[in-house]
């Protein structure tokens, strides 16, 4: 008897311990445990080439800065060619990497015809590309009845049929030496939809499927890894290039952004994800981490909470209040 009262009462410990814990998390289990017992970033990614689009700002600089740090030798991507060279040369200040350990390489995911010139490039710089990091991509801010289908097409164009472009690209010299990483920066949206963001959201589940998809169709290859890594709000420039109702109208304001999570904490998780094989990531703050979990176990709960929550969201994009931060704030009597 008194056996099983003390393994009840370890067991509600654990629990309560786990419940505790869960409460001030900011990612899925399996990537917390990683941080805590995994491999490290520093000793796992030093030495590697890593080939990161959109990396001229946000979640990409962020990346481009930490790697340098590990000792990544980098091939850093996007359109806005100064941006990169300010990049790099943060890159070269905040490590012990040289000029040729990084290499600026201007890519337009939209020209896909200029892809396979590019991996061709960065292969005759370095010989070898170990990880792929697809971060390039925009999002979306407008509600579907009010959206142009030109934005929708941009964004599968961009979003979807760009990353998978070059990963098309990459993919087979990775093939051939047997070993190699491909890593997606989708969303949070990716999993579960969101209102103002239709388009956005669709691209993203796009980018799941196929990967998902992707990764049983290499299972004789166990040494590359194929990893999609999902964001809840994280601060970036992503709202400022958002897409809006019409092709080349800015979003009028991107709205406060210190309800979201830190840049740097966001990309330290991604690392610590790719250093130890991680197939998924879940990336996010309280209570957009719960969400994930409830989509996952509890979907019917799930699009109950979505419908209050999206109502809410929408009521306050049409009064003109932030999209982002619309979840913590209350819309404006009309």
């Amino acid at each position: 008897m008194d056996l099983g009262v003390t393994l009840l009462t370890g067991i509600a410990l654990y629990l309560l311990v786990q419940f505790v814990c869960f409460i001030f998390a900011d990612a899925d289990l399996t990537l917390l445990w990683a941080t805590l017992f995994g491999s490290k970033p520093e000793t796992k990614l030093k030495g590697l080439v890593v080939w990161v689009t959109g990396a001229s700002s946000g979640i990409g600089e962020e990346l481009a800065y930490q790697l340098a740090r590990c000792g990544s030798r980098l091939i850093l991507s996007a359109r806005r060619v100064d941006q990169l060279d300010r990049v790099k040369l943060h890159c070269l200040e905040c490590s012990n990497l040289k000029d040729k350990d990084i290499l600026v390489l201007p890519l337009d995911l939209l020209e896909r015809a200029s892809h396979e010139a590019k991996m061709k490039t960065a292969i005759q710089h370095f010989g070898n590309i170990d990880i792929l990091v697809n971060n390039g991509g925009r999002s979306q801010r407008s509600l579907c009845l009010e959206t142009s289908v030109d934005v929708y097409q941009a964004l599968m164009e961009l979003n979807f049929l760009g990353t998978v472009s070059l990963t098309k690209q990459v993919l087979p010299h990775m093939t051939q030496r047997g070993s190699g990483s491909v890593v997606t920066v989708s969303s949070v949206v990716g999993l579960a939809g969101a209102p103002l963001a239709t388009g956005y959201s669709a691209s993203k589940h796009a980018l799941q499927g196929f990967f998902n998809s992707l990764r049983t169709e290499l299972t004789e290859y166990p040494r590359i890894l194929i990893s999609t890594v999902c964001p809840g709000p994280v601060q970036s420039q992503i709202v400022q290039n958002a897409f809006t109702e019409e092709v080349g109208k800015a979003i009028p304001t991107a709205g406060d952004q210190q309800h979201k999570m830190v840049t740097s904490r966001c990309v330290r998780l991604i690392l610590v994800g790719i250093a130890n094989g991680t197939k998924e990531m879940w990336i996010a703050q309280q209570p957009f981490l719960l969400f994930y979990y409830v989509w996952q176990y509890a979907p019917t709960w799930a699009w109950f909470i979505t419908d209050v929550l999206g109502r809410k969201r929408v009521q306050n994009f049409k009064a003109g209040l932030d999209a982002d931060s619309a979840y913590f704030t209350k819309p404006k009597s009309s």
